[in-house]
């Protein structure tokens, strides 16, 4: 499963990528509007003083050249003069007073009533001993440009730029760690993983050199143990058969059948051990469940006369499919666990696995997968399950039932097995990608669901 979201580490990374970027890139631009406006009112001070000592000169020459369109001369008493008591407008105090302080001491600021409706407000201004008064029209601050506000479309350009790097900067960071995820999930599943390529930080190096080592110290000591049981196989199989030679010889009959019965019993365990320690991978073409199951039961039927015949209940698509070695054993050791520990019939069903599919199911060791990340709970797919009507397993138990070694006489009794049945199958369905779920059904008897992911 391919981790997506937040939760995953090139998702945190972007995250607090984008965030450490935007904040100072935010604060930057809030500060440097601050700044442009401050500026800008300056500005519009220094403007409007020069105009008013350019008019000031203009009228001590006696100059016959007439004045700007926003600049006029009014004489003291003449009309329109705005009243001293005329408030000054809210939106123009702060460049009022800064005007005021850039002027003469004594000069005189006024407004007309209407100042705050107009675009370019009139101020009249009374310098110390002159006999007019200036009318001008103001501008606080210069006018926008009409270019727009190339500042902004620079930030966000520059910001686009630095957050697509540093996304980049952080797939490139993750992606070791995610090959790592991807072959320790491979690998927890049974499957040939070949080694990692050692990339990024030192840290992820050295990291991925050190799997690649613990894979490669495990796959040789799997080859030797295997080595090992094979010899052991076959050092006791000869013995067991020169057994069961000399115990068909044995003229009491309730003696013999005691010999014959233990030495198969010896023979059962032998297999399971090597099932259960094999782990080469199923080289078996793929078939179809529903048919594989049908086929099984016919056989069943032939080889085993005496037992109540298996119940069907096939409901799988036709293209849900699993290696036909792996099918065959999961399906022996589950009829034989339930026909030897629990009561029939016996039921083989298959379907499609939902989310709300056997509520109050305990996935097998789920605790235990999670933790270690050999595959995470199949809530999608297809499932072959073998269900039984016997007594079942409690409930506190249902979760290490399918451990090694683990008898359950008292709820499963019985002789002759050494634990290894729901653990083979387990192993197997996990190497082949599925889900080993336990439940007791409503009328009694345990259900094993082997549940798999369509495709």
């Amino acid at each position: 499963m391919k981790p997506r979201g937040l939760n995953s580490l090139f998702g945190r990374l972007a995250a607090l990528v984008i965030v450490v970027l935007l904040l100072p890139h935010f604060v930057w631009y809030a500060l440097v509007n601050v700044e442009r406006s401050e500026m800008r009112s300056h500005y519009a001070v220094e403007e409007t003083r020069f105009l008013i000592e350019a008019v000031e000169q203009h009228v001590a020459s006696g100059s016959t050249e007439p004045l700007p369109w926003r600049l006029r001369t009014v004489p003291l008493a003449g009309p329109g003069v705005p009243s001293g008591r005329t408030p000054i407008v809210p939106n123009l105090r702060a460049f009022i007073a800064e005007l005021t302080e850039r002027l003469p001491a004594g000069t005189q600021i006024r407004m007309p009533e209407d100042a705050g409706k107009a675009r370019d407000p009139l101020m009249w201004v009374l310098l110390p001993e002159q006999p007019n008064w200036i009318v001008m029209a103001v501008r606080p601050r210069a006018p926008p440009r009409p270019e727009g506000d190339r500042m902004l479309i620079w930030l966000i350009a520059s910001f686009s730029a630095a957050v697509l790097f540093a996304l980049f900067a952080a797939w490139r960071l993750q992606r070791p760690i995610r090959k790592l995820a991807t072959a320790a999930a491979r690998f927890g599943r049974g499957r040939d993983v070949p080694p990692v390529v050692e990339e990024g930080p030192q840290e992820f190096r050295m990291l991925t050199r050190r799997f690649n080592q613990m894979v490669a110290d495990i796959s040789r000591n799997e080859s030797d143990r295997g080595i090992m049981l094979a010899g052991v196989a076959h050092d006791l199989k000869a013995p067991l058969s020169r057994l069961r030679l000399r115990a068909e010889m044995v003229d009491d009959e309730k003696q013999r059948n005691g010999f014959v019965r233990d030495v198969d019993s010896l023979t059962h365990i032998v297999d399971q051990f090597l099932v259960f320690a094999h782990d080469g991978a199923d080289q078996s073409p793929l078939q179809s469940v529903n048919a594989h199951c049908l086929r099984y039961a016919r056989n069943f039927h032939s080889a085993w006369p005496e037992r109540a015949p298996l119940r069907l209940d096939l409901q799988a698509r036709d293209d849900c499919e699993l290696s036909a070695a792996t099918l065959d054993r999961l399906l022996s050791n589950l009829i034989e666990n339930a026909y030897q520990y629990g009561a029939p019939p016996v039921t083989i069903s298959t379907g499609a696995v939902t989310e709300a599919a056997l509520p109050g199911a305990l996935p097998s060791r789920v605790a235990h997968e999670r933790e270690d990340g050999a595959g995470p709970v199949i809530t999608s797919g297809w499932f072959v399950a073998v269900s039984d009507e016997g007594n079942g397993i409690p409930e506190a138990e249902l979760g290490s039932a399918s451990r090694p070694f683990v008898r359950l006489d008292p709820a499963r009794g019985g002789n002759a097995h050494c634990g290894l049945g729901l653990a083979i199958v387990e192993r197997l369905a996990q190497r082949a990608g599925g889900q080993c779920v336990l439940s007791n059904g409503p009328a009694g008897g345990l259900r094993v669901e082997l549940r798999f992911r369509a495709g």
